[in-house]
């Protein structure tokens, strides 16, 4: 009797929350990396309550670090850049882009000058930009710097080291690339329009302009680590999209800069990966 007893304390009626694995998840810090925590935890608290799995936000320093994470298993959903999100899942055979915002089938990027600059609006590729200073934004990033150097390839026929007078920066956030701009330290940069607009909206950037939009491309996704199957079980990757896409608290979704999410699939960023193939961005 003692020892039933005894094996019945040792043997929970249900498991406890510390008995499942911890889902890590991260994101490309685009913008404003001090407040990336603030922004996502949110979204964690979201996904474990509706996941009924313990989910924890690990921050990222930079595009290519979220990648790694990745990668390494350290994380095992990320929300990528399109470009980010083709070097993840060609680093982890069974990864998988599983959800999407619902503007990011046809995202786009924002060319902007200083207003000192008299670079002036455009309808066509700006070639004017070629005798001012430049900034990207991350060297990874598809709207602030891989789709727009494409652009400036196929328009000019030049690489940006042949097409600028001077050589090009990299601010390394879209949020920089804007400030940069608005205040003269740079004459002109690009970004996603995502960024430039809600920054527009608070007055962040009045002394600057925009001087060409991009045509529409792919861009952001949620991708999903195999890891995922091993860890929660089989269609435990189906329940994170499904539960993705039904996230539709207004305050949830602002972390992500978002309407709303859709599913998605790794198919909808083969123009990416043939384009970042091009440039060598790719292994």
């Amino acid at each position: 009797m003692v020892a039933l007893l005894a094996l019945l304390a040792c043997t929970p009626s249900e498991p406890g929350v510390d008995a499942v694995p911890t889902l890590h998840f991260s994101a490309i810090p685009d913008r404003d990396t001090t407040l990336l925590k603030e922004r996502f935890e949110p979204v964690a608290a979201y996904l474990s309550d509706r996941l009924r799995v313990p989910v924890v936000f690990v921050p990222a320093t930079d595009y290519s670090a979220s990648v790694e994470m990745f990668k390494n298993g350290d994380i095992q959903l990320a929300w990528f850049g399109g470009l980010t999100g083709v070097q993840a899942r060609r680093a982890v055979p069974g990864a998988h882009a599983i959800a999407q915002g619902v503007e990011d089938p046809h995202y786009y990027s924002y060319f902007i000058a200083s207003d000192q600059s008299g670079i002036a609006p455009s309808d066509s590729f700006p070639v004017a930009i070629a005798e001012h200073t430049f900034t990207f934004g991350s060297a990874v990033s598809t709207s602030g710097r891989l789709m727009p150097e494409h652009f400036i390839r196929t328009y000019t026929g030049k690489g940006p080291e042949d097409f600028f007078t001077e050589p090009v920066g990299f601010s390394g956030a879209h949020d920089k690339t804007a400030l940069w701009v608005a205040s003269g330290r740079v004459d002109a940069g690009v970004l996603s329009y995502k960024t430039w607009e809600e920054l527009e909206a608070t007055g962040a950037v009045d002394g600057a302009h925009v001087i060409w939009k991009t045509p529409v491309y792919a861009d952001y996704n949620f991708t999903a680590h195999p890891d995922l199957q091993t860890l929660y079980g089989p269609g435990f990757t189906e329940r994170l999209q499904a539960t993705l896409v039904d996230m539709r608290d207004p305050t949830l979704l602002k972390a992500l800069s978002r309407t709303g999410l859709i599913p998605a699939n790794d198919e909808a960023f083969a123009d990416i990966e043939r384009v970042a193939e091009s440039l060598d961005m790719v292994r």
